[in-house]
Protein backbone atom coordinates (compact mmCIF):
# COMPACT_ATOMS: atom_id res chain seq x y z
CA UNK A 1 0.00 0.00 0.00
CA UNK A 2 1.56 3.32 -1.05
CA UNK A 3 2.16 6.14 1.37
CA UNK A 4 0.03 9.27 1.21
CA UNK A 5 1.43 12.38 -0.35
CA UNK A 6 1.78 15.09 2.32
CA UNK A 7 -0.42 18.14 1.90
CA UNK A 8 2.03 20.52 3.57
CA UNK A 9 5.77 20.20 3.68
CA UNK A 10 6.83 20.68 7.31
CA UNK A 11 9.08 23.63 8.03
CA UNK A 12 12.39 22.79 9.66
CA UNK A 13 13.53 25.48 12.09
CA UNK A 14 16.82 27.14 11.32
CA UNK A 15 19.61 26.80 13.84
CA UNK A 16 20.76 29.89 15.65
CA UNK A 17 23.99 31.32 14.37
CA UNK A 18 26.39 32.35 17.07
CA UNK A 19 27.51 35.91 16.75
CA UNK A 20 30.93 37.12 17.84
CA UNK A 21 29.60 40.51 18.99
CA UNK A 22 27.15 38.77 21.34
CA UNK A 23 30.02 36.90 23.01
CA UNK A 24 31.94 40.14 23.60
CA UNK A 25 28.89 41.81 25.19
CA UNK A 26 27.89 38.79 27.36
CA UNK A 27 28.43 38.76 31.13
CA UNK A 28 30.01 35.46 32.23
CA UNK A 29 28.90 33.29 35.12
CA UNK A 30 31.29 33.42 38.08
CA UNK A 31 33.76 30.51 37.87
CA UNK A 32 37.25 29.92 39.24
CA UNK A 33 40.32 30.62 37.10
CA UNK A 34 41.39 27.68 34.94
CA UNK A 35 44.01 27.71 32.20
CA UNK A 36 42.32 26.41 29.03
CA UNK A 37 43.99 28.21 26.10
CA UNK A 38 47.37 29.56 25.03
CA UNK A 39 47.78 32.48 22.64
CA UNK A 40 51.15 32.58 20.86
CA UNK A 41 52.50 35.37 18.68
CA UNK A 42 55.19 34.79 16.05
CA UNK A 43 56.28 35.76 12.53
CA UNK A 44 55.22 33.45 9.70
CA UNK A 45 56.53 33.64 6.13
CA UNK A 46 54.26 32.15 3.46
CA UNK A 47 56.52 30.94 0.66
CA UNK A 48 53.62 30.46 -1.79
CA UNK A 49 52.33 34.03 -1.59
CA UNK A 50 55.76 35.43 -0.66
CA UNK A 51 54.38 37.48 2.23
CA UNK A 52 55.44 37.97 5.84
CA UNK A 53 52.64 37.65 8.40
CA UNK A 54 52.23 38.00 12.15
CA UNK A 55 50.43 34.95 13.49
CA UNK A 56 48.32 34.94 16.63
CA UNK A 57 47.77 31.25 17.30
CA UNK A 58 45.18 30.07 19.80
CA UNK A 59 45.58 26.49 21.03
CA UNK A 60 44.17 24.36 23.81
CA UNK A 61 46.21 23.40 26.86
CA UNK A 62 44.78 19.87 26.78
CA UNK A 63 46.04 17.48 24.13
CA UNK A 64 43.26 15.68 22.29
CA UNK A 65 43.83 12.00 21.59
CA UNK A 66 41.20 10.46 19.33
CA UNK A 67 40.56 13.05 16.62
CA UNK A 68 42.44 16.08 15.37
CA UNK A 69 40.49 19.23 16.06
CA UNK A 70 40.78 22.83 15.00
CA UNK A 71 39.48 25.73 17.07
CA UNK A 72 36.95 27.80 15.16
CA UNK A 73 37.71 31.46 15.75
CA UNK A 74 35.91 34.59 14.55
CA UNK A 75 38.25 37.54 14.11
CA UNK A 76 37.09 41.10 14.67
CA UNK A 77 39.64 43.82 13.99
CA UNK A 78 39.20 47.43 15.11
CA UNK A 79 42.34 49.48 14.34
CA UNK A 80 44.89 48.34 16.96
CA UNK A 81 42.49 45.95 18.74
CA UNK A 82 42.06 42.35 17.61
CA UNK A 83 39.29 40.19 19.07
CA UNK A 84 39.75 36.43 18.69
CA UNK A 85 36.33 35.00 19.60
CA UNK A 86 36.46 31.25 20.26
CA UNK A 87 33.32 29.74 18.71
CA UNK A 88 34.03 26.04 19.37
CA UNK A 89 35.91 23.04 17.97
CA UNK A 90 35.66 21.49 14.52
CA UNK A 91 37.10 18.16 13.42
CA UNK A 92 39.90 18.21 10.86
CA UNK A 93 40.07 15.62 8.10
CA UNK A 94 43.21 13.57 8.53
CA UNK A 95 43.95 9.91 8.07
CA UNK A 96 46.26 9.29 11.00
CA UNK A 97 45.06 10.60 14.35
CA UNK A 98 47.71 12.25 16.48
CA UNK A 99 47.92 13.37 20.08
CA UNK A 100 47.99 17.13 19.74
CA UNK A 101 46.22 20.23 21.00
CA UNK A 102 43.49 21.87 18.94
CA UNK A 103 44.82 25.06 17.37
CA UNK A 104 44.01 27.85 14.97
CA UNK A 105 46.49 30.17 13.25
CA UNK A 106 45.27 33.71 12.54
CA UNK A 107 47.49 35.62 10.10
CA UNK A 108 47.74 39.42 9.85
CA UNK A 109 50.07 41.24 7.46
CA UNK A 110 49.83 44.91 8.34
CA UNK A 111 50.47 45.09 12.08
CA UNK A 112 52.99 47.61 13.40
CA UNK A 113 53.50 49.00 16.91
CA UNK A 114 51.41 48.17 19.96
CA UNK A 115 48.56 45.76 19.21
CA UNK A 116 45.98 44.65 21.79
CA UNK A 117 44.86 41.04 21.37
CA UNK A 118 41.66 40.02 23.15
CA UNK A 119 40.74 36.32 23.42
CA UNK A 120 37.00 35.96 24.06
CA UNK A 121 35.07 32.85 25.08
CA UNK A 122 31.40 32.26 24.29
CA UNK A 123 30.40 32.85 27.92
CA UNK A 124 31.76 36.41 27.73
CA UNK A 125 35.11 36.02 29.52
CA UNK A 126 37.87 38.16 28.00
CA UNK A 127 41.64 37.95 28.46
CA UNK A 128 43.88 40.54 26.81
CA UNK A 129 47.51 41.24 26.05
CA UNK A 130 49.46 44.04 24.40
CA UNK A 131 52.15 43.01 21.91
CA UNK A 132 54.74 45.34 20.38
CA UNK A 133 55.51 44.33 16.78
CA UNK A 134 58.66 45.59 15.05
CA UNK A 135 59.26 44.34 11.50
CA UNK A 136 62.62 46.06 11.10
CA UNK A 137 64.19 44.26 14.05
CA UNK A 138 62.06 41.12 13.43
CA UNK A 139 60.94 41.24 17.02
CA UNK A 140 57.67 40.72 18.89
CA UNK A 141 57.54 41.56 22.59
CA UNK A 142 54.78 40.95 25.12
CA UNK A 143 54.27 44.32 26.79
CA UNK A 144 51.39 43.61 29.13
CA UNK A 145 48.96 40.80 29.97
CA UNK A 146 45.71 41.79 31.68
CA UNK A 147 42.00 41.12 32.16
CA UNK A 148 39.61 43.92 31.12
CA UNK A 149 37.32 45.37 33.76
CA UNK A 150 34.22 43.23 33.35
CA UNK A 151 31.86 41.64 35.83
CA UNK A 152 32.79 38.00 36.71
CA UNK A 153 35.76 38.01 34.33
CA UNK A 154 38.25 35.18 34.91
CA UNK A 155 41.67 34.10 33.65
CA UNK A 156 41.51 31.28 31.10
CA UNK A 157 44.24 32.16 28.59
CA UNK A 158 48.02 32.64 28.79
CA UNK A 159 49.91 34.78 26.28
CA UNK A 160 53.42 34.06 24.93
CA UNK A 161 55.84 35.05 22.20
CA UNK A 162 56.86 31.86 20.41
CA UNK A 163 60.25 32.75 18.94
CA UNK A 164 60.95 29.08 18.12
CA UNK A 165 58.08 29.13 15.58
CA UNK A 166 59.33 32.24 13.72
CA UNK A 167 59.89 31.77 10.00
CA UNK A 168 61.42 34.40 7.76
CA UNK A 169 62.23 34.66 4.08
CA UNK A 170 65.15 32.41 3.18
CA UNK A 171 67.71 34.17 1.01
Amino acid sequence: MPLKQPLNIPKIPKTRNKKAEAAIAAIPVKKPDKSEYICKAFFHYDSIYKKQYVSFTVETVLELKVFSYEISVDVIRKKDDIYLVIMGLSAKTNYAPQVQPARKDNYFEDLIGDITVNVVKQDGSINSAVYNINYLEKKITLVNEFMPEKENNRRFCSFFVATEENSFKEE
